[in-house]
C-alpha cells in the first residue's frame, strides 16, 4: 500500500470526470470503484460522511472530497509531473476563480434549464449563453485557458463538454450562433 491510489466513481459524473482526466493527466495509476448512488457503499458513507457522494480520492486509506480540491491535491502531491495550476500565485488565484465560475456560475445555470420550463427556462438560457460568452471573452484567442497547456480552469470546463449538446437542445438555441 505504498501508493494506493482508489477512485470512488461514477462514469457518468463531470464532477468524477475530473478527477480522472487529473490522475490521467498526471500518469497516476489508480483503480476507479464505481459507486450505485442509489445504493450507496460503506465505503462511500466512510470516506465521505458528510456530503455522501463522488468523487472521493483515497490516497494511502485517507479520503479527499470535492472534484477540484482533489484536483489540487493531486497536483500538489504529485508535483513532479506536468503541473495543472500556475506556479505564479497571482496566476494560480486566477485558474481559481475561473474553475469556481464553472462551477457556481455555468453549472447550476444549466441544471435549471434542465429542471426548469416557462419563463425560468427562458431566464437561465439567456443566463448560460452569457456564461458560455464570459469564457469564450476569457479564452480569447488562446488554445488553453492556461495560455500554452491545459490546466486546471480547462479540466474544470471540460468535463461538463458533454451536456453543451444538450444544453442547446433543451434551450432550442446554438452555442456557435450566440457565441462564436
Amino acid at each position: 500500500m505504498a501508493n494506493e491510489v482508489v477512485l470512488l466513481d461514477l462514469k457518468l459524473s463531470p464532477f468524477a470526470a475530473r478527477v480522472r482526466i487529473a490522475l490521467e493527466e498526471k500518469g497516476i495509476e489508480y483503480k476507479s470503484k464505481v459507486e450505485d448512488l442509489s445504493n450507496k457503499s460503506s465505503t462511500l458513507l466512510k470516506m465521505n460522511p458528510v456530503h455522501q457522494k463522488i468523487p472521493v480520492l483515497i490516497h494511502n486509506g485517507r479520503p479527499i472530497c470535492e472534484s477540484m480540491v482533489i484536483v489540487q491535491y493531486i497536483d500538489e502531491v504529485w508535483s513532479h509531473k506536468p503541473s495543472l495550476l500556475p506556479s505564479d500565485p497571482y496566476r494560480r488565484a486566477h485558474a481559481r476563480f475561473w474553475a469556481d465560475y464553472i462551477d457556481k456560475k455555468m453549472y447550476p445555470t444549466g441544471r435549471n434549464l434542465w429542471a426548469s420550463e416557462g419563463e425560468l427556462k427562458e431566464s437561465s438560457k439567456k443566463d448560460l449563453i452569457q456564461c458560455f460568452k464570459i469564457l469564450e471573452e476569457e479564452l480569447g484567442d488562446k488554445l488553453y485557458f492556461g495560455d500554452e497547456s491545459f490546466g486546471y480552469i480547462d479540466l474544470a470546463l471540460i468535463s461538463f463538454h458533454s451536456f453543451f449538446y444538450t444544453f442547446e437542445t433543451l434551450g432550442n438555441w446554438s452555442m456557435v450562433a450566440e457565441c462564436w
